[in-house]
């Protein structure tokens, strides 16, 4: 597995980088698997594929804000992100790793591997729901996936620093919560895990035992993705 560290210049395009990795591998000939990092240096609201902004976000806040509202390319609810929320994105083979083929095996698959690498700086992380990872009931980290034919993108947060009012100020209740939030407010139900994000970095590049950097990323598809969907309101408001 190689590893991107990169961050590009506008959300709509970090959004897009995502889907043109998965793309990417998704039609080459070998497994092609990647780990990249980055971190949004501006607040943003990221939708689920098939959330409904009118059910999850507080729109009239992030409009006066100046706060994006973009829509990813996988499943799952509205999250908050920007600096202090570390984002990662694995793209697996499910050639490689045939657990993948199935979506609740592949989340705890996936959900092992970055708790395993995550405990060698906080040991008492746990997985609830679906596809968090907690520290002490609270949720600092969500993820969601996309299938495609012989690949997987997998990816979510990690909140180390990061404003909680922020997330109460632009997204709503969500209309589904699971079993262990009990109800909670957003910022009952959050917490940052308070390790830099040097070491985040460390520990999921050594959970996933990656081995070199990848030099060439798909520059083209990226800018493609970003014009045709990222940048589009008929894309990230829909629903």
């Amino acid at each position: 597995m190689k590893l991107l560290d990169l961050t590009l210049d506008t959300p709509e395009a970090n959004l897009a980088l995502d889907e043109a990795l998965l793309e990417t591998a998704d039609e080459a000939d070998e497994p092609c698997e990647v780990l990249r990092i980055w971190e949004s240096p501006q607040p943003l609201v990221v939708l689920g594929r098939a959330s409904r902004v009118a059910d999850e976000v507080n729109l009239s806040t992030c409009r006066s804000q100046g706060i994006p509202i973009l829509r990813r390319c996988s499943g799952g609810a509205s999250v908050v992100v920007g600096p202090g929320c570390l984002m990662y994105a694995m793209v697996l083979s499910n050639r490689l790793r045939p657990e993948l083929q199935q979506i609740s095996a592949a989340h705890c698959f996936a959900l092992r591997m970055l708790g395993n690498g995550l405990r060698r700086v906080v040991p008492q992380i746990q997985c609830q729901g679906t596809s968090d990872l907690t520290l002490g009931g609270k949720k600092f980290s969500g993820n969601s996936l996309r299938v495609r034919r012989t690949h997987v993108l997998y990816h979510g947060t990690v909140l180390y620093d990061f404003s909680l009012d922020l997330v109460s100020a632009c997204l709503q209740t969500p209309p589904r919560q699971p079993e262990y939030r009990r109800g909670r407010s957003h910022h009952e139900f959050l917490v940052n895990l308070l390790v830099s994000r040097a070491a985040l970095c460390q520990a999921i590049t050594a959970s996933w035992q990656t081995e070199g950097t990848l030099t060439e990323w798909p520059r083209q598809r990226t800018e493609e993705l970003a014009e045709a969907r990222y940048r589009q309101a008929a894309w990230n408001l829909r629903f």
